[in-house]
């Protein structure tokens, strides 16, 4: 837990540094709220809302939950330099220290699709026996998640960091994850 608040509090004082620039991409290239808060699952399949930059077009999902697809039309130019930067994860940061997340662990998802996957993925809700996190060994191993078939490959790494989760693991999943955002 402390290694959650320190990097929390070191993530959130970067947030705040990088905001002016954030605010004024959002209004030139996403025109409309900066944040938004979406329910995901968390540990012991209890609901928390998730802070995020809004990297979608306003009202992205008005006909229901869909998988973010590579090229999707819905996100906006910042948005997915939001994304490719990871910034758009930076307000996660409040979650994690809220306690409601950890720096590392198998990233949230959405009741809908947890309710969908844990039907056709056996074994599926293991993954919330410990915190999500803002990173983890799905994020570092996988390329995004679009459908069934990658949530169950990312299903394998979850698992695989629950069973064998170590200081060493998180450094090297820390490591591999500034590399990306670098």
């Amino acid at each position: 837990r402390a290694f959650d608040v320190v990097f929390a509090i070191i993530g959130l004082l970067i947030g705040i540094l990088i905001l002016p620039i954030i605010l004024l991409g959002n209004v030139i290239g996403n025109k409309g709220p900066l944040f938004y808060t979406q329910e995901r699952v968390g540990k012991n399949s209890m609901p928390f809302n998730i802070l995020k930059l809004r990297s979608m077009v306003v009202n992205a999902e008005q006909d229901g939950a869909k998988w973010a697809q590579k090229n999707d039309s819905r996100i906006t130019k910042f948005g997915m330099f939001l994304r490719r930067s990871r910034m758009d994860e930076i307000p996660q940061f409040y979650n994690v220290l809220k306690g409601e997340m950890s720096i590392i662990g198998p990233r949230p998802e959405r009741p809908f699709f947890v309710s969908e996957l844990s039907r056709i993925i056996p074994f599926y809700e293991t993954r919330h026996i410990i915190k999500p996190g803002l990173t983890g060994w799905a994020q570092v191993k996988t390329r995004y998640g679009a459908s069934v078939d990658d949530s169950l490959t990312k299903l394998q790494y979850d698992l695989f960091y629950i069973k064998h989760r170590s200081i060493f693991l998180d450094f090297n999943i820390f490591i591999k994850t500034l590399s990306t955002i670098l």
